[in-house]
């Protein structure tokens, strides 16, 4: 029922599609949302069925516009499972971006790194992902397609059209696996010198709840990562939430720059093999 309110509520206020490209901002990230031309805007309490993010960096706030040239629809701001305990709190946005005719999703978050060499202000394009939280947002989905491969999940052709962009532009772009860990507080050394046994490159509390649900509504998805700190114990890091905003506002810059590219790199009329 929440869903069809809220489809009705955003065709209402000028939401129609179709988009190139759904984007989910992460923490200090939301600056991508300024940048839009023609921009029609709407804050998620106005939404039924939309989360309410309580946490700094997160603006709270449904866009559409064009970048690069393209129609995207930008949610400024994520709710995380471990505001509610809820891992499916972003099902009602990213079924009404699929509903309102999105073809793809690009994810975007701050996260801890493992590796002393890519540093705060790096960014990497996921891979894949390891879920150390025990959460999943499709528990409690009754049927079949609650069964989700997650082979690929990271689209490939997403990522390689990633790399292309952030060739062209110039700027770094490593690869990495995303371990998702519940939150809120940040993860001690042993959980973080565990994460890079099991092969992790990166650590975070949020993404791959969106990733599942977006394979669960057949969206083909993408995820960017700011790194914001070292995880702790590595290179000496001890993360603190003020300054995963600080890191990833300074880092944003690149990452404009990058999702722009890539924006322009995607076909300007969508067929059935795009």
């Amino acid at each position: 029922m929440s869903e069809a309110a809220a489809l009705d509520a955003l065709r209402a206020a000028g939401f129609a599609g179709p988009y190139a490209c759904a984007l989910v901002t992460g923490t200090g990230l939301g600056g991508i949302a300024a940048a839009l031309a023609d921009p029609v805007s709407l804050d998620y309490a106005a939404i039924p069925g939309f989360p309410g993010p309580g946490v700094s960096g997160h603006g709270g706030r449904l866009h559409r516009g064009r970048l690069a040239g393209r129609p995207v629809l930008v949610f400024e701001g994520r709710a995380h499972a471990y505001e509610r305990g809820d891992p499916a709190a972003m099902r009602v946005p990213l079924t009404c971006a699929r509903d309102l005719g999105a073809r793809r999703l690009l994810l975007t978050n701050a996260s801890g790194s493992l590796r002393p060499e890519a540093g705060p202000g790096s960014l990497v394009l996921l891979a894949d992902h390891i879920n150390l939280s025990g959460l999943n947002p499709l528990i409690g989905e009754a049927s079949d397609a609650r069964f989700v491969p997650m082979t690929g999940a990271y689209d490939p052709a997403l990522r390689a059209r990633l790399r292309t962009a952030a060739g062209a532009c110039g700027v770094p772009l490593g690869e990495g696996v995303y371990a998702w860990f519940s939150g809120p507080s940040f993860e001690t050394p042993a959980e973080v010198r565990m994460a890079g046994i099991l092969g992790a490159d990166l650590v975070g509390m949020s993404t791959v709840p969106e990733v599942i649900l977006a394979r669960f509504l057949g969206l083909p998805v993408a995820a960017l990562s700011v790194v914001t700190n070292h995880a702790a114990g590595i290179a000496g890091g001890a993360p603190h939430h003020a300054e995963t905003k600080a890191v990833a506002a300074r880092a944003a810059a690149d990452l404009g720059r990058l999702v722009e590219a890539f924006l322009a790199g995607l076909p300007e009329q969508e067929g059935p093999d795009d």
